[in-house]
């Protein structure tokens, strides 16, 4: 079996090991927080998170894929990969939930470069519900590609399963099993039950090229058997799994994009990490920061109020706004050069639009009338001081409000990009997802993280 391999694996491996070896660098270094104490509390918070990032970066040296199975009770997980792998491995049976915790199991194929770790997970819909769900979860965030079984009707309870990890932003594929016994259904058939299904609830979840028909274990048939003194007899003869288009899907995919995968699932493990860091941060550094942005706000409104120079209060405004976004960042410790400090700010005053426009048009009204009042003398015209300085204490009242709004705003900006710079791991993983073929299993999640 021959497969086209993605041409840009070995940039893809790269990029991601740039990304991952600059966020480590960053983060596991003391002094990511500038000249602000550290602190005991937020170092024992992020500890884990630390831990899970450098798991990423040694998962990318590994190479190891993880395809981990999903599914209800009953429906052939184990089964499944027992049949992938060739031999009896997990343990299986009649009884509902014979599988209580994941199961790891490595296969190194004959030539391959990558190893595979197949996961085995109990049913879904087992008894312990919220604890399965935080180790499905967990599993999930390890796994590299996810095979979801299902066998006869899709029931809603799989449906929104599905949902629930289609947004974990891993590529997916519906393994329908035990086909032998619906002779009836073919892919057709279930993909337009999951067309049904998506236009309820208006949540697309595949294509049919994402779902595979197997029988890991199909059911004895009977065989006549003649004996010798003429009697005719009756036995059971087991089938051979039908898994090899599954096992041929697997491949391909590897073959084709297995570094992508590895690379992106590291990618999304530190991303996952680096946004724990940053709310653990925020939370934590809560009172320092609104000392500091208090600060930059009374500071700001006393320089623009005294200044007597029409346009200058805008430039200065903005000046001290930049300067208080990169600080904010020194205090959280969070990676932000002066180039995406600029943009953040320009961001910032996109999304408050109305709100700046009005300041900045207020503020020019202000100054023009402080200039006019400077021009004309403040001493020989006495009374002139009373209307410079009751449009300067205007001004100033609405430049530190603007300032404190724009410093708020930025806490949450700073908040939920803590992955930006062109190295930065959002940027990095939309990259790669754009690099890979259009009938890359990866593309579909294009549309999905872009949205």
């Amino acid at each position: 079996m021959t497969s086209k391999t993605t041409p840009c694996a070995s940039s893809i491996i790269g990029l991601a090991r740039g990304s991952l070896q600059q966020s480590m660098s960053w983060y596991a270094s003391s002094r990511r927080h500038w000249n602000y104490p550290p602190n005991a509390q937020l170092q024992s918070a992020v500890k884990d998170d630390l831990r899970t990032l450098k798991d990423a970066v040694e998962k990318l040296e590994q190479k190891v894929i993880k395809i981990s199975a999903f599914g209800l009770v009953s429906r052939g997980k184990s089964t499944v990969i027992s049949a992938l792998l060739g031999e009896d491995v997990l343990k299986t049976g009649a009884i509902n939930g014979v599988t209580k915790w994941p199961k790891s199991i490595r296969w190194q194929r004959q030539g391959g470069k990558v190893e595979i770790e197949f996961i085995d997970t109990p049913g879904l819909d087992e008894i312990d519900g919220e604890v399965r769900a935080n180790m499905a979860r967990e599993v999930c965030q390890q796994s590299d590609l996810i095979l979801f079984v299902v066998a006869g009707d899709i029931t809603r309870t799989e449906y929104f399963a599905l949902l629930e990890l289609r947004r974990s932003n891993k590529p997916l594929l519906l393994v329908f099993n035990k086909v032998d016994l619906y002779p009836d259904m073919d892919i057709k058939s279930i993909y337009r039950q999951l067309q049904q299904l998506s236009d309820e609830t208006k949540k697309p979840l595949l294509t049919p090229d994402e779902v595979v028909m197997v029988a890991a274990q199909p059911q004895p048939i009977p065989v006549r058997v003649e004996l010798p003194d003429g009697r005719v007899t009756q036995e059971w003869e087991d089938l051979p799994p039908q898994i090899d288009s599954l096992k041929e899907k697997i491949l391909t995919i590897l073959n084709r994009e297995g570094k992508a995968l590895l690379a992106l699932n590291a990618l999304n493990q530190a991303e996952f990490a680096q946004q724990n860091i940053a709310n653990k941060t925020v939370e934590l550094r809560a009172k320092e920061a609104e000392q500091l942005i208090w600060n930059y706000a009374k500071y700001k409104a006393l320089i623009v109020a005294v200044n007597p120079i029409i346009f200058l209060d805008l430039i200065i405004g903005a000046i001290a706004d930049l300067t208080m976004i990169r600080s904010l960042a020194r205090l959280y410790g969070l990676p932000i050069t002066s180039h995406e400090a600029r943009k953040l700010w320009q961001t910032i005053i996109k999304s408050l639009g109305t709100l700046l426009v009005g300041e900045i048009a207020t503020m020019m009204v202000f100054s023009i009338a402080k200039t006019s009042t400077a021009i004309s003398s403040l001493w020989e015209n006495p009374m002139g001081f009373t209307t410079f300085a009751t449009a300067a204490l205007a001004q100033g009242s609405i430049a530190g409000y603007g300032s404190y709004i724009v410093g708020k705003s930025a806490q949450i900006y700073l908040q939920n990009g803590c992955t930006w710079g062109n190295f930065g791991t959002s940027a990095v993983i939309k990259e790669i997802i754009n690099q890979v073929p259009s009938e890359s299993i990866i593309a579909r999640l294009r549309t999905e993280i872009n949205t």
